[in-house]
């Protein structure tokens, strides 16, 4: 095949972009950005740069579109053309262009929210929760849709593994970019700020390419804690009271504001980050301590500039607004203890006295970061009743709207996060406790390991007691396989603290992981509340209790479907169980960003949980480049806070259970097809002999955990001689950058063929929640894989056997998938989605075709080399990178 002239290929270039039904502002925007890049690159670049990345992307391009061996073999031939250092520039710019179409798809998101926002009748009303509000009391009635209302949660856990492939410094540019696009559009077309931000916007891309894209060293868990508060300080603390406001502006209409708000605080945040110490024996309890202070310091400097900005606006006279004999007792009360302070505020506000006591609130709040003893709050309920001192008497006086303004946001602040942020969980592997218990019980000299585990109780203790109750106390237990493995947390903490101290509060949670763990689930739970210190503490909380869920290890314990079933029948007999014993259950999804790991759209995920599985209550975690995703830009995190919510709503209504309940019972037998033949196809591959050493040579899976991607080890044990012993994330991550991701479908095509009758598949797809969001995830998956690119990668490894079943299943699912969703292709039912994967596509095809090359030179490398070659290993690591950017997941 002869390769296109220039005009060729910008026609082909053209019409694929064309044929992607673009948006057209977003059009202009990828255009425009992919034009400044080129101009950097020529700039920046060195000589020739530009023209070859055209070239590969041409080639790519055709061969995406032709489909045809030969436009294949001349896209591979060009990227194998380059020298390593040429290879590395082109690798880096098709990131750098991955990073600038995120941001352009970014961008129109946010822009559609915005103007469904300004339009009479907003178009994403419907999987609202104020929509939500309205179907449910239609269904049981306005005052049991209220309650419902007021005791719903969301509980999101923000964890570190994986981190982000891309650097924070990457991060950071893309944000500054996204602020220059943002003005681009306001501004006029032609005019000067328009050519100010095209001028800034070189600039900052300039610095993107000229920015090492490779961190040189992984990030402490002291460095993941700080990325996260990036999080909540940008977004999350002023986006989340928004959302109670747009929830109760559309309930109350009009009055909204000016009367007490009918919507209670239902986002709950945790973190793991700092915390969870399960493999990773870099997170220590002098850690754990370090990331509760710095998430205090955050939040506490939060609420105080909140206080002084409310403060400052408060000038009500107290002639129009007199203050509340409550409110006068408060202001001698603050006076008294910050008499110079006082005295000022009461010069510059002499009849203001809403305005003088905020702002002495405002000063108690910076003395209690600042751990002044004197004036600092002891715990955040006693700012709460100050607040509402101020806010019952702004009411009495008869300004409801500064009470239920602004004011009302800052305690719906402290009422969210109170003095500290987000709840720090504990997490650690049950075998852990179980080897210090016999350390402790056999007399001999404690190890440096168990000193370490004592330790966190007492930091736990100490958080607690600094931070308040709610700071920490959630202590989750991995592979919990018996009541024992739960106890032994109890026992522990008492040996830390000793027989006369006070003991940490501890909610212990149990991790089920595995099929056998899921499984014996119910029975474990059904022996750990018999024991004494557990019925205790579901006494003091009115029989709470959370049980959490793995998603990563199950499936790749027993394959994707069967982990997926499971997961479900483990969540409704548990449920049952609880609700048999009067428990008030909180279900924790252990879910990653990947398909493999349980990712996928969440809202939809959650209407398709069984009958009393959620109850208004939804908790889960939310990991590495998913947090930035969902809750980096404050549209979207609105957005996404707005639409799981509703779900979790929803998902209790009696229409939604009976129709789950209904479904699950009308296909059980499907179920129960697809979970043996999927089990035995999955097993006949992961089991077979000479398996993990295959997976380690046909995958980056080694190279993966050379990348700096978070302070975790990407493995338990030194050799990948076993499955065990790798974590889900690399086995996930291994498998999307070999363009195969089969952790996300591998048995699902066996499984449909056994059940064989398409038509009552077809019928499982509209009427069974489960199956649906099933096969839509697994359509996503296949849609991010590629056939073509995948043989290559199979072909590093000598195992023609392995190979084969691999492509079979991957042809065989993607033929059941396209003929159950009654569709001509992939994704044809989501076509926001498909044209995102299919506009990406040829563009990651060339990073993996890259990536491919540098493999084989290491693969191929003699045996007797003492270390990797380094060029080589640098080139595969920028396409790892750049393909993570690409697909925008990592694992």
């Amino acid at each position: 095949m002869r390769e296109p002239t220039p005009t060729e290929a910008i026609d082909l270039v053209g019409r694929f972009e064309a044929g992607q039904e673009i948006p057209e502002r977003m059009r202009a925007d990828v255009r425009m950005l992919g034009s400044l890049l080129g101009r950097v690159l020529r700039e920046s670049g060195s000589p020739g740069l530009y023209e070859d990345v055209e070239a590969l992307r041409v080639a790519t391009i055709q061969a995406y579109t032709d489909e045809t061996a030969e436009a294949f073999a001349r896209a591979e031939a060009i990227a194998d053309s380059f020298t390593v250092q040429r290879a590395d520039e082109v690798a880096r710019a098709f990131t750098c262009y991955f990073h600038l179409a995120n941001l352009a798809e970014e961008h129109q998101r946010v822009r559609i929210l915005r103007e469904r926002d300004g339009r009479p009748e907003r178009e994403d009303a419907a999987d609202s929760v104020a929509a939500a509000f309205v179907r449910l009391a239609a269904e049981v009635g306005d005052d049991t849709a209220l309650r419902r209302l007021q005791a719903l949660r969301f509980h999101p856990v923000f964890t570190a593994h994986p981190t982000e492939a891309r650097r924070r410094a990457i991060s950071a540019s893309i944000r500054r970019l996204a602020a220059l696009l943002d003005e681009h559009e306001r501004s006029a077309h032609g005019g000067a700020d328009e050519r100010r931000a095209e001028r800034r916007m070189i600039e900052e891309i300039d610095t993107l390419w000229r920015t090492a894209p490779l961190r040189p060293e992984k990030p402490s868990p002291t460095d993941e804690v700080r990325a996260i508060m990036a999080v909540f300080d940008e977004t999350l603390f002023t986006t989340v009271p928004h959302v109670y406001r747009r929830v109760d502006d559309a309930l109350q209409g009009p009055a909204a504001g000016g009367r007490a708000p009918v919507v209670r605080p239902f986002v709950r945040v945790g973190s793991w980050v700092g915390g969870d110490r399960d493999g990773n024996p870099f997170v220590t309890a002098s850690v754990t301590r370090k990331a509760a202070a710095i998430a205090s310091e955050h939040v506490l400097l939060g609420l105080e500039r909140a206080a002084s900005r409310i403060g400052r606006g408060l000038t009500l006279d107290a002639a129009t607004t007199p203050p509340s004999d409550a409110l006068r007792g408060l202001w001698q009360r603050l006076k008294d203890a910050d008499e110079d302070a006082a005295s000022e505020v009461a010069k510059r506000s002499p009849d203001e006295p809403h305005r003088r006591v905020v702002l002495l609130l405002a000063r108690k709040i910076a003395a209690t970061r600042t751990r002044n003893a004197d004036l600092a709050y002891r715990a955040p309920d006693e700012l709460l009743a100050d607040l509402r001192t101020v806010q019952d008497s702004l009411v009495e006086a008869g300004a409801p709207r500064q009470a239920y303004g602004h004011l009302q946001q800052l305690i719906w602040q402290v009422e969210t996060y109170g003095f500290h942020l987000a709840e720090l969980e504990v997490r650690q592997h049950s075998a852990v406790h179980a080897k210090v218990l016999a350390e402790i019980e056999s007399g001999a000299p404690l190890s440096e390991q168990a000193h370490e585990v004592l330790e966190v109780f007492r930091v736990v203790a100490h958080i607690q007691k600094r931070y308040g109750p709610r700071a920490a106390g959630r202590y989750i237990v991995s592979f919990t396989q018996s009541a024992d493995d739960l106890a032994a947390v109890h026992r522990l903490a008492r040996h830390a603290v000793g027989e006369d101290a006070v003991a940490p509060v501890l909610d212990v949670i149990p991790l089920f992981e595995t099929f056998a763990d899921l499984q014996a689930a119910p029975r474990i739970l059904a022996e750990i509340v018999e024991h004494p210190e557990f019925a205790a503490r579901l006494a003091a909380t009115g029989r709470r209790l959370e049980v959490m869920l793995g998603y990563s290890d199950s499936s790749k314990d027993v394959g994707p479907v069967a982990a997926n079933l499971a997961l479900y029948e483990a969540q409704q007999r548990i449920a049952a169980w609880a609700e048999g014993e009067g428990i008030e259950l909180t279900l924790f999804h252990g879910r990653g960003g990947a398909l493999g790991r349980g990712g996928g759209p969440a809202n939809s995920a959650v209407l398709a949980q069984p009958p009393h599985s959620v109850d208004g209550r939804f908790k889960l975690t939310e990991q590495g480049e998913v947090i930035f995703a969902r809750y980096g830009d404050p549209a979207i995190a609105m957005r996404h806070i707005d639409q799981v919510a509703a779900a979790v709503l929803m998902a209790s209504a009696p229409s939604n259970e009976a129709r789950n309940s209904a479904a699950a019972e009308r296909f059980a037998d499907v179920a129960a097809t697809m979970d043996v033949a999927s089990r035995a196809r999955f097993f006949a591959l992961v089991k077979a002999p000479g398996f993990a050493p295959w997976f380690a040579t046909v995958t980056p899976m080694e190279e993966i955990g050379l990348l700096a991607l978070g302070s975790r080890p990407a493995r338990r044990g030194l050799s990948v001689e076993s499955l065990e012993d790798l974590r889900a994330i690399p086995w996930v991550f291994a498998w999307t950058q070999a363009r195969i991701n089969l952790a996300g479908w591998f048995g699902l095509g066996t499984a449909l063929e056994s059940v064989g009758d398409e038509a009552r598949l077809r019928s499982a797809y509209d009427e069974w929640p489960l199956f649906r969001t099933l096969i839509d995830n697994v359509a996503m998956s296949l849609a991010k894989a590629d056939a073509r690119i995948a043989r290559r990668y199979l072909e590093l490894g000598d195992r023609d056997d392995l190979a084969a079943l691999v492509v079979e299943e991957m042809e065989l699912t993607r033929s059941w998938v396209v003929r159950v969703t009654g569709a001509t292709e992939l994704l044809a039912n989501k076509p926001v989605l498909q044209r995102a994967v299919k506009l990406r596509s040829p563009y990651v095809d060339a990073l993996s075709l890259l990536q491919l090359r540098a493999l084989r030179a290491l693969r191929d490398a003699p045996a007797e080399a003492s270390a990797p070659d380094p060029e080589q290993q640098r080139l595969l690591l920028l396409s790892v990178s750049g393909v993570a950017a690409g697909l925008q997941n990592t694992g």
